[in-house]
């Protein structure tokens, strides 16, 4: 300003500015408040930018890695679960049949209901009887090899149990004979009657000529009971094993094994 009180001459070129100063400094309170709500608005602007610049170059590989890695821990947890059920069920299966070779109680087989009583496997010597069936020869008991015998017991009831033997008797390629008595011929046509046509072409009825020599307590090893369903497994030298207290539910490998080894 010159002492007339006129603006004096610009010599810088630049546009004019009217600049008013307060004669309070806290006017400018406001001013400032704005300036600084900018300079955030700006610094969030920014960083916006740069985490959308690094999804655009790495959005499709993170996630990708993430599911791979959950795919991965599911499916390793599931495995390790079958494995372990697996094991356990081939552990119980095993452990029944060599028990059952051996003549002593398997464990009870798992599975829904209430589980079979354990079978009972004993060695012996197929006494002396004879066997007629019709339009054949008499067979001699005690120079049969691979074969079965199945001594049904009156009233038994037994029909599954039955055919059971029969599937037995045709893996194991071996003729199999049901026996019957005078006193248990009724009961015994009438189970074989229920039985399936392959089922009765495995089996065949025998009687037994001598009065029940075979179901006779004195020629039964010790451990069977008489007077139950009882299938005598005689293998290839003539060495008989007696098998008790069956169940369709049973493993048939130890009655298979007893007639072909």
């Amino acid at each position: 300003m010159n002492p007339g009180g006129e603006p004096e001459r610009d010599e810088t070129g630049l546009p004019p500015v009217d600049i008013e100063i307060p004669d309070d400094a806290r006017e400018l309170d406001h001013d400032v408040q704005a300036y600084y709500r900018e300079r955030r608005a700006q610094r969030r602007r920014q960083r916006r930018t740069r985490w959308h610049r690094s999804l655009g170059r790495e959005g499709v590989v993170l996630p990708l890695l993430a599911c791979c890695l959950i795919l991965a821990l599911i499916t390793g947890t599931l495995l390790t679960v079958f494995t372990a059920t697996s094991g356990q069920n081939l552990t119980g299966g095993l452990g029944a049949a060599s028990s059952a070779r051996a003549g002593t109680p398997p464990r009870p087989a798992a599975g829904a209901g209430s589980p079979p009583a354990p079978a009972i496997m004993v060695s012996g010597q197929p006494p002396r009887a004879m066997l007629a069936v019709a339009g054949r020869p008499l067979i001699q008991v005690n120079r049969l090899q691979q074969a079965m015998l199945v001594l049904v017991p009156p009233h038994c009831g037994c029909g599954p149990t039955l055919g059971w033997l029969a599937d037995v008797a045709r893996t194991a390629h071996a003729p199999a004979y049901v026996v019957y008595t005078t006193a248990t011929k009724t009961d015994v046509q009438h189970l074989y009657g229920q039985l399936s046509a392959q089922r009765k072409a495995v089996l065949t009825l025998a009687q037994e000529t001598d009065g029940g020599i075979l179901t006779r307590p004195s020629n039964i090893p010790a451990g069977i009971q008489a007077g139950t369903l009882t299938a005598i497994l005689v293998g290839p030298g003539g060495l008989a094993t007696y098998a008790s207290r069956l169940d369709p539910r049973d493993n048939p490998a130890p009655l298979v094994q007893a007639i072909t080894a």
